[in-house]
């Protein structure tokens, strides 16, 4: 178990991108990707939000939200949140890294914060925003059984694709679709800690992961920021 920890906090810390981006003048939001290690193998926790939600109910996200003025930086958010959503001691996290961030379809800058979290946790989530919890094997990411791709087009009209994957939780008895932003951040995160190519399409150059994901996010958001001018 150790081992399987030693080398991906090795791998995440490289990818380290600290508060690189956190100056850009977007509403700052953050995620946690929670990391455990079952089986031998490295799962992800994920939520699905609440049907009584305004926004975006009953989809499959990670623990997360909206900064606050109480919040010192990204690592505080996420934390905050998780501990809010679904009962996860900030305390019982230990940190690795912030990620390359994303822009959600609200314009919030959205940090992803890594850190592994003990098998053994025991989820309370908070009806008012989360209706499930269940976790997957972070290899999906990569290998997946059920996938495929859906075009869109951001707020800003740049045009692209989106990760969808189907996964089946036979613990559960459920299937849960993951895509958007959080498909996004489990790719990426898969790509980082395994360093192998997937089995489907991504729009990094795989031998220059960090560089090239620094590059997407900086044309998404000069794509935003170029529509923000002509609306003026």
């Amino acid at each position: 178990r150790e081992s399987i920890k030693e080398k991906a906090r090795l791998r995440l810390r490289q990818f380290d991108v600290g508060d690189k981006f956190s100056q850009l003048p977007l509403r700052k939001a953050s995620v946690l990707l929670p990391l455990l290690v079952r089986e031998g193998k490295l799962h992800l926790l994920l939520t699905v939000r609440s049907m009584q939600l305004r926004r975006s109910p009953g989809e499959v996200c990670f623990p997360g939200g909206k900064r606050e003025a109480i919040d010192r930086d990204e690592i505080d958010t996420a934390l905050r949140e998780a501990k809010e959503e679904v009962g996860l001691q900030p305390e019982k996290v230990e940190v690795i890294c912030r990620l390359v961030p994303g822009i959600d379809k609200m314009n919030h800058l959205v940090t992803p914060v890594v850190g592994f979290i003990e098998d053994t946790f025991q989820a309370t989530p908070n009806p008012d925003e989360v209706s499930d919890v269940f976790v997957v094997p972070l290899e999906y990411f990569v290998k997946p059984l059920n996938y495929n791709t859906l075009p869109y087009k951001t707020s800003s009209g740049y045009s692209s694709w989106m990760h969808c994957f189907m996964y089946e939780d036979h613990e559960h008895q459920m299937s849960f679709k993951i895509w958007g932003l959080t498909a996004h951040f489990a790719v990426f995160l898969a790509l980082v800690i395994f360093g192998k190519r997937p089995t489907f399409e991504v729009d990094y150059d795989l031998d220059n992961l960090i560089s090239s994901a620094e590059n997407n996010f900086l044309n998404l958001y000069a794509s935003l920021h170029e529509r923000k001018k002509s609306n003026l």
